[in-house]
């Protein structure tokens, strides 16, 4: 399947509407030039790590200097705790300008109508027809109305980080499906060196990692079933379950149990594990700590199916809020992170895909193994795409509490039976009540 395949499968995979957002901007401020001040928008990174926020900083000195009647205010949120914060600020009215924005959000900030509709500025915009259409086109989908309430700039793909060399060590072959990968994890786990074959996330973003792992085990691609029973707990992803949970302590450092991102990276780029699964964007730190023998990409292991299993509408992008009395800077500095060159630039060095036609052109995506791997992953036959229901408000809410969950299992003190159980409980009654409301 080549790369427009691809995007027809993705322009037809979320299938359900939203509630509705923001109006659209009405009115622009004067440009600040001729002597006027300088127009100052506060911009909200929503995942500050180090490098993260060093590149905005960059990036921020370029846009002011091309745009010299705007001045960009930077505030970089811990990525766990960006939603609460956004959250908090929607609550005081004390919101920024710009915020990074995550697809899994766009529902819910919808449905609180703080999110500016971005079409009247984006039909205006010279780089719309660059961006990857199917991609804007999921974007629409998780709006009532069809609109933009997110303009793209970057979209991962779930894969395993390997340590090359550690396999080479051990004669053995990088796992191409689920059986070989548990093999693996056994044949290279030396505890007598501080060595483990893998490493599992067990604290922030642990239940959005184990989600998108069963269903690449699986092969399932619908969510819920026709009459709204919820696939979590099918007794394939039970099975499952505990046999990956099972690998804690016994093949993977202890400290997983509370180990977020930056944790498992580190345990990786240490040489504590021998596989994580991430997705592409972790490439510079693994980068800057180990050298280009010693680790690589693979794509998650074939499911039971023989399938290639990723999630869908997996993109990052930034919105604007409705609140902002600066519009057109707001835009124009969206449109500058989204536009080709910097979208090139600044995939380059997060190691993530660009939704960019001209980025995704540049050489040093043919160059770089692991955007090759994304590129075959996206151009092979046997990829598929499971849909998660990111159109429920509570979308984010039900996914982000299932943390500590996952913890608790790993303590022993909650089974895996019961923990699906209660999961796809949640999401059911969310779907039922979201059913009720397209109804009336």
């Amino acid at each position: 399947m080549g790369m427009r395949a691809f995007m027809a499968i993705l322009l037809g995979i979320l299938l359900f509407p939203l509630a509705g957002c923001g109006e659209s901007p009405q009115s622009t401020v004067p440009s600040g030039l001729n002597g006027k001040p300088k127009t100052t928008i506060v911009f909200w990174n929503e995942n500050a790590a180090a490098d993260r926020t060093a590149y905005y900083q960059e990036l921020i000195q370029q846009f002011e200097k091309e745009n010299p009647d705007i001045q960009v205010e930077y505030v970089g949120l811990p990525k766990k705790a960006a939603r609460l914060k956004i959250n908090t600020a929607i609550a005081t009215n004390e919101l920024p300008d710009v915020c990074g924005v995550q697809s899994a959000w766009i529902a819910e900030f919808c449905n609180k109508g703080v999110l500016m509709n971005l079409d009247p500025w984006f039909e205006q915009w010279e780089g719309k027809d660059d961006l990857l259409s199917a991609v804007v086109a999921d974007n629409r989908r998780l709006a009532e109305d069809g609109g933009l309430y997110q303009l793209p700039n970057t979209m991962g793909l779930e894969i395993l980080w390997y340590r090359s060399d550690w396999f080479e060590e051990a004669g053995i072959m990088p796992p191409a499906d689920w059986d070989s990968f548990f093999q693996d994890v056994e044949r290279l786990t030396d505890t007598g060196r501080g060595r483990y074959g893998y490493t599992i996330r067990g604290g922030d973003g642990a239940g959005l990692q184990l989600m998108r792992t069963m269903f690449a085990y699986s092969g399932l691609t619908q969510f819920f079933e026709a009459n709204g029973k919820c696939v979590l707990n099918d007794p394939v992803h039970v099975a499952f379950l505990e046999r990956y949970l099972s690998l804690y302590r016994k093949n993977t450092p202890t400290s997983d149990i509370t180990n977020g991102y930056q944790e498992m990276v580190a345990a990786f780029d240490t040489g504590q594990a021998a596989m994580m699964q991430h997705n592409l964007g972790s490439y510079g730190s693994h980068q800057r700590s180990l050298a280009p023998a010693q680790f690589a990409a693979l794509l998650l292991p074939r499911s039971i199916k023989g399938t290639i299993v990723q999630e869908a509408n997996n993109v990052d992008g930034y919105g604007i809020f409705q609140s902002t009395k600066h519009p057109e800077a707001a835009w124009r500095f969206v449109s500058f992170l989204c536009s080709a060159k910097v979208q090139s630039w600044w995939n380059e060095r997060i190691g993530q895909i660009p939704v960019s036609h001209q980025a995704l052109a540049d050489k040093w995506v043919s160059k770089t193994p692991h955007m090759r791997l994304a590129r075959q992953a996206l151009e092979s036959d046997k990829i598929r795409f499971y849909t998660p229901p990111m159109y429920l408000p509570e979308y984010r809410k039900i996914v982000d509490g299932s943390d500590a969950a996952v913890e608790q299992m790993l303590m022993g003190n909650l089974s895996p039976q019961a923990f699906l159980d209660q999961w796809a409980q949640k999401f059911e009654k969310a779907e039922r009540a979201y059913r009720q409301e397209q109804q009336q």
